[in-house]
């Protein structure tokens, strides 16, 4: 039977990689409290100048804070389902935290994959080599790639050059653009475009067979907040800071 969405993966397996993402989708945007929004320090100095210089209300520029920390979150799920796509494909599986993301069932390919080209310092890209380096030793057919799904260019090149002041290089150890590894794994060159085209139709399908059946909880962090400024008198921002920051000197006068 011909696959409705993309010719190198099961409708099934791609259904299921969506709905993997749906539910982190949820769990990173449903009940925002004030306490998860305060988890990292929010820097309300830089509020008051996104605030002035874009003309934007108090509770707009916070919503949008909010929605700034659940993108984060997001960007590393992102990651977790092109590798659980990839993983799908004939002869290949996903590592489970076994220290690479994608491997060959015969050993002949390890990779560890980044959704973007600039998420690694030096030291972790000095690492991550030194890792790849040691799965290509141990498995002399194999030959290992870093990822990189939006990259500057496509490419397939062996990884060689300076790194935190060393030079490394191997015969067997690559990087690579998303769109290249795709073609390696499912052997079809247009298999990232392929799943690109096919996402909105897969989404569409995939939320009309789970319509109503998960419950979304509201956000509450914004209203925690509005109601102590209801007592409080100060402004959203004040409100923020002051909760923040009250311990810092002079900012319990807020």
């Amino acid at each position: 039977m011909k696959n409705k969405y993309v010719n190198f993966l099961t409708d099934e397996h791609l259904l299921s990689c969506i709905g993997n993402l749906h539910k982190a989708y949820l769990k990173a945007k449903n009940n925002i409290t004030k306490k998860k929004f305060y988890t990292n320090k929010v820097d309300t100095i830089k509020l008051t100048f996104d605030a002035k210089f874009n003309d934007i209300d108090e509770e707009s520029l916070i919503q949008s804070e909010i929605l700034r920390q659940i993108d984060k979150s997001i960007n590393n799920s992102i990651g977790t389902f092109h590798e659980q796509i990839l993983g799908g494909i004939k002869g290949f599986e996903v590592g489970n935290l076994s220290g690479f993301d994608i491997k060959a069932n015969d050993n002949t390919l390890f990779a560890d994959i980044k959704n973007k080209h600039n998420t690694m310092n030096s030291s972790a890209a000095e690492a991550l080599f030194q890792k790849l380096a040691r799965y290509a030793d141990d498995n002399k057919k194999a030959k290992c790639y870093w990822v990189q799904i939006l990259a500057k260019k496509s490419f397939c090149e062996l990884w060689s050059g300076d790194i935190n002041g060393k030079e490394y290089s191997h015969s067997r150890v690559y990087k690579i653009s998303g769109d290249q590894f795709y073609n390696l794994l499912s052997g079809k060159q247009d298999a990232l475009f392929q799943l690109y085209k096919a996402l909105p139709k897969a989404i569409k399908d995939y939320l009309n067979s789970i319509e109503n059946s998960c419950e979304e909880l509201e956000n509450s962090a914004i209203d925690e907040i509005k109601s102590k400024v209801k007592v409080s008198k100060r402004s959203i921002l004040d409100q923020i800071t002051f909760e923040n920051y009250s311990f810092y000197l002079g900012f319990d006068t807020l």
